[in-house]
Formats: structure tokens, C-alpha cells, sequence
């Protein structure tokens, strides 16, 4: 399925005409150079294609020929040529072994094409004078403006006839379909008589023996391949140590699928999810495509409200709040890749449609929205932040996939973690218990409830209830134990806040792991040292705080109920959450009073 979806995803976009996907057999490279030719091969002129000043000039990106990996990367030998362009040591014959260069130059134009057609015999005339005569080359590589960079042997040069319509000989109309054709049909098949493609479903004798290695992935500049079978138990009967028969693809598709993989790693469409590079696209043009990203990653500090209004878009309209996509049953895919050792780990594939993902990442916005302090602009918590309140900070390791980058940190995140997370975002599932798990234990090992991670444990908890238990702000009619007792820490800590505004660690840094796991070993104490730390304050602002605490404990607690011997992980959150909800009150409080003041 996921093979089928990205050759689709090529199809579609081949056929659109602005598209930046590679065709089959054609690679984007950048060329510096192009060399103007007469019909008869004489130099005109040489034009330089490159943007920019000083060392900040760039080659034009161009689709050229593309005959092999091996003629891309180039060995020693110099016998790898590519077809119609290269660097200036093979076009010239410069450095070591530079006549095998550019003899070898011109023997792939022979290799590929006669000569019937004149843009062939202006480029072979051409280089044959210069191998004959190095001294025909002479009035390039001594150019006044280009020649000492030629002679380095690196820029990338072409060839164009003078007063041709085509912008490069390989793109004349009779060089470019006599190029396809040759190319469709140079392949040979891999076993006698015909199989049928796995993407496809028609038969074909040239079967992809190995596929191409992934590149762009977390970072990296190449790992393994997608499909592939490095190991006898991977082989089918009969297929040992014949990699590419044990899942027959065809050589156009597994070229098509590539690209598309190749395209969407190096596009917009692509995010990073701990250590899964995600990757998204619809079946045809959606505009979930453009907002997808938007949604899930932090938004710049100079536009806080980007994911904000990618969420709009989701909407037919702001005043009716229906869905844009309501009745949109176009798929939309989502895959989620790691690099491994010996080919692509796959942490997730979700297929749905559009309006389905629509309604379940509106869902997760839901479940995540919570009162935020003043200073955080962004309306919504990034996926990235959510993980990253799981985790503790890390210096960055190029060598380890799964850390989470967030506001300019790097944070530990444990594998799998995030991939299962987007899994439960995506179908709409409780998200993983491991979640709230690892919110938890960095509360209680850093003693700070913090904005990500209260929104992931209201949204954890409330999915898992199947229902709006926690709020989005201060609920004083939750009679949860858990969430009262979480409420009843953050009062108590604040009367010591009052009593003593000079004063370095407070209750929570001492008692915060012992309250919310053990509530009855600390909650006495902490009510004693309430009523020395109350004194301190003004008649009013004490009466005021005694008769929150009794609204909060509502004779419960310390009469008919005694403090709970101890709270499991779930309530544990909801005791995060009381605790959070409470503080928040508290500072919107003031910052009210300070405005009427002003």
C-alpha cells in the first residue's frame, strides 16, 4: 500500500507541469556553464548560468540526463562519464587521467545516440578537436572571467547550439525522445520470462534488483533502502541472495516511488517527529497538504499565530464553523520513517480521509487546549513540545535519531514514543500510556508542571475518560480527590509565596513527589505549617484564603474522607492538572487586579 500510494503520488505530480519532481531517467543538477556551439561544432561563445556575488554564486538547477549513480558520484577511473554534461574535467580532459575523461565524455554520447541530429555532431565535433588539439579548448580556459574556475576542473557545464529553440542540446525534441526511448528499453530483464509488478499489477521482465537508498532522512545524508532483504529469513524458496525477485517491482516503478520519496524528505510536506521523518500527501491536491506541517510544528516568534490559522483552515468559515472538508473522502497518507541499520524502519502509516484527519487533529487541539501563562504566545502546544515535557535535556548527538528539538533545546525522547503518539493522534486511539508515564516522572524529578506538559496530561486523561474531565481553565466543581488535592497544594504553597515573597524553595520543591503520590504523609504537615505561614498575612487576604481551602476540602479530606493513602498514575495527572489550574487562577488574579489598579 504505501508503495502504491507514492507512485500515485509521482503519477499525480508528474502530470502537474510546475511540479519539481524528477521524471524518469532526468535529475535536477545545477549547472554553471554553457557552452555555445555552430552546427559545425565551432566555439561561440560560453555564458555563464550562475546567481548571486562572490562566494555566494549558484549554479541554475536544471533537469539533465541521468544514465547511473555510478556516473554521478564519478570514480577514479574516469571512465564514467555522464551524458551531454559534467564537470570541466571531463568535458576538458583537466586533472588526472584527463584525456580517459574526456574520451570517456565523448564515447557515452556515441554509447546513446548516432549522429543524426546535429546538436550530436556539433558536441562530438567539438570534443573530438580537443582531444585532438588541447589547444582548441584554449580560448574557454583562458577566458578572462570564467577560465581560472574552469580549470579547476569542478564547475558543471552543458552545451547549446547558437539560435536553437532548445535552452540545452539534451533538451533538442529528437536527442530528448531518442534518450527515453534508449532508456526505457536498456534495461534487461533480471529472470527469464515475465513477472508481475507488485506496485502496478501488469507484467514486466525488467525487475529493480536493488533499490535505491533513502537520503534526507533525520539528517543524514544516506541510509538504506525501503525494500530490501539482507537476511534467509527475509528470502522467499528459491530466492536466496537475489534481493529484488523476492518482491518484484518494476524498474519504472521502483523509480517512481523513489522520486516521490526522494521529493516529499526534501519538501514542505515533511516534519520531524522524534525520530520519524513524517512525510504527507493526498491522492489529488488538498489543501491539508499545504496546513499539515503548520499545525504540528512550533510557529516562528515573528508569526505566533501560523498554526492558528492553519486550524482555521480547516473550517468552511469562522461564523458557521462547519468543516471545510466535511464531506471530503479524498485519502490522505501519512508515513513515518527512522533510519535502522540495513533498510527503513517504518514507525507509522496511517491512511485516511481528508475529513476524517481533519476531525481527529481538531480532536487533539481539543483534548491538548488548556489556560496558558501570559508570556506563551501560540495558542496550541507543537507536537515537538508535547514530547519534548517528557523528556530531559540533552546536549545533541548526531548519532541518536529520537531527540526532540524545541525552542532550542534538545531533549531525550524515548523511541517509539513520539511515533505512537502521532498514531493515536491520527486514528483518534487513547494516546500511549508511556505518555503520561514520562510527563509524570519529569514533574516529579524537575518539580515544575509547565505549560506542554499539563495540555498532553488533560489531553491523555481525558481521552482515556472518553469524556471533558479537565477543563480547559480552573474547575471548582471537580470533586475529584486527585484534582482537589492538586488545587489545595498550589493554595498552600501560595500563602507561603505571600507570607514569605523573598523565599528561594517552597513547598513544592520539597514535598510536591510525596503529595501527589502519598498524600496522607505530607498533607498534615502542610496544613500545620499553613496556619504559621497564614499569621503573616493581612486580616482580609487570610480570611479569604481559609475559606478557599475550606471550599476545596468541603469537609471531605481531613473528616469523612482522611487524605488518600495513595494516588495511582491517572490521578497523579489530575493532581498535576488541579495543581496547574490553581497557580494559573492565581496569576490571572492578579494580573487583573493589576490592571483595575492601573
Amino acid at each position: 500500500m504505501i508503495l502504491q500510494a507514492l507512485k500515485h503520488y509521482y503519477d499525480r505530480k508528474r502530470q502537474d507541469p510546475d511540479s519539481e519532481l524528477e521524471p524518469a531517467g532526468w535529475i535536477n543538477k545545477g549547472i554553471d556553464y554553457v557552452i555555445v556551439l555552430e552546427k559545425d561544432g565551432r566555439f561561440v561563445n560560453i555564458e555563464c548560468l550562475q546567481s548571486g556575488e562572490g562566494k555566494s554564486r549558484h549554479p541554475k538547477i536544471e533537469l539533465v540526463p541521468h544514465i547511473g549513480k555510478q556516473a554521478l558520484k564519478h570514480t577514479n577511473s574516469g571512465k564514467d562519464a555522464n551524458l551531454l554534461w559534467d564537470n570541466a574535467a571531463f568535458v576538458f580532459g583537466l586533472g588526472n587521467n584527463g584525456n580517459t575523461k574526456v574520451v570517456s565524455f565523448c564515447e557515452t554520447i556515441r554509447e546513446w545516440f548516432t549522429d543524426d541530429d546535429e546538436g550530436i555532431k556539433a558536441v562530438c565535433t567539438f570534443i573530438n578537436n580537443g582531444i585532438v588539439k588541447a589547444a582548441s579548448f584554449q580560448p574557454i580556459l583562458q577566458h578572462p572571467s570564467y577560465g581560472k574556475e574552469l580549470l579547476s576542473g569542478l564547475p558543471i557545464v552543458a552545451f547549446r547550439l547558437i539560435q536553437d529553440t532548445a535552452q540545452y542540446v539534451f533538451y533538442r525534441p529528437k536527442i530528448k525522445a531518442a534518450y527515453e526511448a534508449k532508456l526505457t528499453n536498456s534495461s534487461k530483464p533480471t529472470v527469464k520470462g515475465s513477472r508481475i509488478c507488485l506496485i502496478t499489477g501488469e507484467p514486466t521482465e525488467f525487475i529493480e534488483l536493488t533499490h535505491s537508498s533513502i537520503k534526507n532522512l533525520h539528517g543524514q545524508e544516506k541510509i538504506g533502502p525501503l525494500v530490501s532483504f539482507n537476511e534467509r529469513s527475509f528470502e522467499s524458496f528459491g530466492k536466496e541472495k537475489r534481493q529484488g525477485e523476492n518482491a518484484p517491482i518494476s524498474k519504472e516503478a521502483a523509480a517512481a516511488y523513489s522520486k516521490a520519496l526522494a521529493h516529499l524528505l526534501k519538501s514542505k510536506q515533511r516534519l520531524q517527529v522524534g525520530d520519524a521523518s513524517t512525510i504527507f500527501w493526498a491522492e489529488v491536491q488538498a489543501e491539508l497538504e499545504n496546513t499539515f506541517s503548520d499545525i504540528f510544528t512550533e510557529p516562528p516568534k515573528d508569526d505566533p499565530d501560523r498554526n492558528v490559522r492553519a486550524v482555521k483552515s480547516l473550517y468552511r468559515s469562522i461564523e458557521t464553523g462547519s468543516f471545510v472538508t466535511n464531506n471530503d473522502a479524498t485519502r490522505f497518507y501519512v508515513l513515518g520513517l527512522a533510519p535502522n541499520a540495513a533498510r527503513i524502519s517504518i514507525r507509522f502509516w496511517h491512511v485516511g480521509t481528508v475529513a476524517e484527519i481533519s476531525v481527529r487533529i481538531l480532536q487533539h487541539l481539543g483534548n491538548t487546549e488548556i489556560e496558558r501563562p501570559s508570556y506563551e504566545k501560540a495558542k496550541y502546544v507543537s507536537l515537538n513540545g508535547l514530547l519534548s515535557s517528557t523528556a530531559n535535556e540533552t546536549k545533541y548527538d548526531p548519532k541518536k535519531a529520537n531527540l526532540v528539538y524545541y525552542r532550542g533545546k534538545h531533549f531525550d525522547v524515548k523511541p517509539n514514543l513520539a511515533g505512537d503518539t502521532m498514531r493515536a493522534i491520527l486514528s483518534g486511539s487513547p494516546y500511549p500510556a508511556t505518555l503520561l508515564q514520562a510527563a509524570v516522572r519529569r514533574i516529579r524529578a524537575e518539580q515544575e508542571i509547565n505549560y506542554p506538559r499539563a495540555a498532553l496530561i488533560k489531553a491523555y486523561i481525558n481521552r482515556s475518560s472518553e469524556k471533558e474531565e479537565l477543563k480547559v481553565s480552573l474547575d471548582e466543581n471537580n470533586t475529584n480527590p486527585a484534582y482537589r488535592l492538586g488545587r489545595l497544594f498550589a493554595v498552600l504553597e501560595h500563602i507561603q509565596e505571600r507570607a514569605n515573597p523573598n523565599i528561594n524553595a517552597t513547598i513544592r520543591d520539597r514535598y510536591y513527589g510525596a503529595a501527589s503520590a502519598t498524600p496522607v504523609t505530607v498533607f498534615s504537615t502542610l496544613l500545620k505549617l499553613k496556619n504559621h505561614h497564614i499569621t503573616k498575612l493581612n486580616k482580609g487576604e487570610a480570611v479569604n484564603q481559609e475559606k478557599l481551602i475550606g471550599a476545596i476540602m468541603n469537609d471531605g479530606f481531613d473528616g469523612v474522607l482522611g487524605f488518600p493513602p495513595t494516588l495511582s498514575l491517572p490521578d497523579q495527572g489530575r493532581f498535576a492538572i488541579g495543581y496547574y489550574h490553581q497557580r494559573q487562577s492565581f496569576f490571572t488574579k492578579s494580573s487583573d487586579s493589576t490592571n483595575k489598579g492601573a
